[in-house]
């Protein structure tokens, strides 16, 4: 199914990505919205809770090296529910843990699960949309399922632990990713000569770890995402600090520059599938729009190194939500780059492999961190790496591929 940009099909199919991201950003995101409660019910330490979030990044990370095949092997149209539906039973077999063993085999459940989360939505909409079209449907997911995840988790899970205990925090949000598997069997493409059935492929069809892995794109890929996912990974976990021991802001003077900060990297995304689709219907071509793009989200990173030197915080504030919403635009396309340069059939397995690359570069970067600060160099270093580390990454990009070339697509029964 190659359909115009907007039909009911892709609009309940953009609708149901969003809601279900939304739902595994949720997922994820209980255990530290409620870390204080957790902690003084199980007497966890800091140790502990550190603990937790380690094994749920690296399998996660470990995950999409297998998740990626997965998605490729049974397509779209099943990989949809049978990844909300895994990682929604993970997130239900939480309230049951109580010792430190239990929730870590919950975690490293949740992390493999959720695993499939970008495979399957990458090869979704290389399915469904067309080229030109690709790079605003990712933005427009990531925009839309950013800004609502923003505004509305901190509020709910919250409210959902005061009113019925942490516990049933995570039924209910398992249990609302349940509700959206049986959404997507009633309402979700998959009925009429629109839709083709789905044909199990062929050995000859079946997606190859050796054609993959002696592909350059696959490697443009992968490059791209080590080189711009270990910067996000620092900001993420690392800007409150940087508000706090360069601004010395406290906990809730910091709270709204982050707001601030996350919106911009919303909007970046957005942006980010918007212009390359204006770049394209001008009649610039693939090539030319794709890398502009990156290009364009390389440079807008760089004035972050100016971020200690800047007069206050608010400054420091608009450097860094244009850095995130750069790196966004970065992302987007390096994420629509898998789909223009890898046949259908392998979207799954490629977006996969460079997600677990770039999991690990951020997972490297985290480590180095607390080793540079710890020695008392500062943020100067990181800052300085990140103001050329997209620029590197869009020279290994066009190092690996001098000239971006879609593929031919793969017949319609391999994207069922």
């Amino acid at each position: 199914m190659k359909s115009s940009m907007w039909t009911p099909s892709t609009r309940l199919i953009i609708f149901m990505l969003i809601t279900g991201s939304l739902l595994n950003s949720a997922d994820r995101q209980i255990i530290s919205i409620l870390k204080p409660m957790l902690q003084d019910e199980l007497h966890w330490t800091d140790t502990d809770y550190g603990h937790l979030a380690a094994v749920f990044q690296f399998s996660a990370a470990i995950a999409l090296l297998g998740t990626g095949w997965l998605v490729d092997r049974i397509g779209w149209r099943r990989a949809n529910p049978v990844g909300v539906g895994s990682w929604s039973i993970a997130a239900i077999v939480h309230s049951f843990a109580r010792t430190m063993g239990e929730f870590t085999l919950a975690r490293v459940a949740l992390g493999a699960t959720e695993a499939m989360g970008t495979p399957t939505n990458i090869k979704t909409i290389a399915a469904v949309f067309r080229n030109e079209d690709r790079s605003l449907a990712l933005g427009m997911m990531s925009a839309v399922g950013g800004i609502a995840g923003a505004l509305l988790i901190p509020l709910l899970i919250p409210w959902l632990a005061l009113k019925f205990g942490w516990a049933n925090t995570f039924v209910v949000m398992g249990g609302l990713g349940l509700i959206w598997v049986a959404a997507w069997y009633a309402f979700a493409p998959g009925k009429g000569s629109e839709h083709a059935a789905h044909v199990t492929p062929t050995a000859a069809d079946r997606v190859r770890w050796r054609d993959v892995l002696t592909t350059k794109g696959t490697w443009a890929v992968a490059g791209g995402k080590v080189l711009s996912d270990m910067i996000y990974w620092f900001l993420m976990f690392w800007m409150p600090d940087l508000f706090h021991r360069v601004f010395h802001l406290s906990l809730a003077q910091y709270a709204a520059p982050l707001a601030i900060i996350n919106i911009c990297g919303a909007l970046g995304a957005l942006f980010g599938g918007w212009l390359p689709r204006q770049l394209l219907a001008r009649g610039i071509s693939l090539n030319g729009a794709r890398k502009g793009s990156l290009l364009l989200a390389a440079l807008l990173v760089t004035p972050i190194y100016f971020v200690l030197s800047v007069p206050n915080y608010w400054v420091a504030t608009a450097i860094l939500g244009l850095a995130l919403g750069a790196h966004q635009v970065f992302s987007v396309n390096i994420f629509s780059l898998a789909t223009d340069v890898t046949p259908p059939r392998q979207v799954g397995t490629v977006i996969g492999l460079g997600a677990f690359c770039g999991n690990m570069a951020g997972t490297a970067i985290l480590q180095a961190t607390g080793m540079i600060l710890t020695a008392g160099f500062g943020y100067g270093p990181l800052l300085g790496l990140a103001s050329v580390s997209y620029l590197l990454g869009f020279g290994w990009v066009s190092l690996l591929m001098p000239k971006i070339v879609a593929v031919a697509p793969d017949p319609e029964v391999l994207e069922a």
